[in-house]
């Protein structure tokens, strides 16, 4: 008879609520709690395994009728830019994104609200206080960094940071096998930049630097316009019901 260590983690299902990338359609979730001196260990394995971490809690659907939600992550060593990415690269060749602690700022905050009323007026996260926004940011038992975008400046050469107003803001977890991109986002007038896009090429280019194999772009849900921007990222693995499968 085999036990389960005394810190293994617990799991509970979330009871059902409406689905927010497929209408008509009812979302359940399983979760546990990413608390203590292995939960970076166990944020890896459950990444690895399809789950997603939001503060202290690593989730991934359990619907029990629909399959739609597939874990995507990017190969980083075979990634090679598309023509359109590479004007979206060029486009924001003045841009530089500055990797520091999990830190959040009045700064921040106020590029976050400007992007969830432009963009998502009618989602869960619109009534988010700065408290709650400071939550989402500081309450990590992993390794978690934020980029902040900017200008590059005269000085950027020798220090490597951007300069002026924030222009974009990634919160993203460190794995042993990869990044893992939290949550992104940016100035919603800004929008003919493409900075989704930009932001995840610069994760690219960061994880290769790092020797990361991968980057986690969360959940793709094909049919939903909302996610239809993650199958461009390829060569890709999508974690299907036999395991990492490569596209692309």
């Amino acid at each position: 008879m085999t036990t389960q260590p005394r810190d293994a983690p617990q799991f509970y299902l979330t009871a059902p609520s409406p689905c927010p990338y497929l209408p008509g359609q009812e979302e359940r979730k399983v979760f546990t709690h990413l608390v203590g001196k292995r939960a970076a260990e166990i944020n890896d394995i459950l990444t690895q395994g399809g789950f997603r971490r939001s503060q202290t809690i690593a989730y991934r659907p359990a619907c029990e009728s629909c399959r739609a939600c597939v874990s995507v992550r990017v190969v980083v060593d075979d990634f090679e830019p598309s023509r359109s990415f590479r004007r979206v690269l060029k486009h924001n060749a003045d841009l530089v994104g500055t990797m520091g602690e999990a830190i959040p700022t009045s700064e921040q905050y106020t590029l976050f609200r400007s992007y969830l009323d432009a963009r998502h007026a009618d989602g869960g996260m619109v009534d988010m206080t700065v408290l709650d926004y400071a939550l989402m940011v500081e309450d990590t038992h992993v390794t978690t960094r934020l980029v902040e975008y900017r200008r590059r400046g005269p000085d950027t050469a020798i220090h490597g940071r951007g300069q002026g107003d924030l222009v974009a803001v990634a919160l993203t977890d460190i794995l042993a096998d990869g990044l893992s991109m939290v949550y992104s986002f940016y100035d919603p007038e800004l929008q003919h930049r493409s900075l989704g896009s930009f932001i995840i090429l610069d994760h690219i280019a960061k994880a290769r630097r790092l020797g990361l194999p991968f980057v986690y772009l969360g959940y793709w849900v094909e049919g939903s316009r909302k996610m239809d921007y993650k199958a461009r990222f390829l060569p890709q693995e999508r974690l299907m019901p036999q395991g990492w499968t490569r596209f692309g």
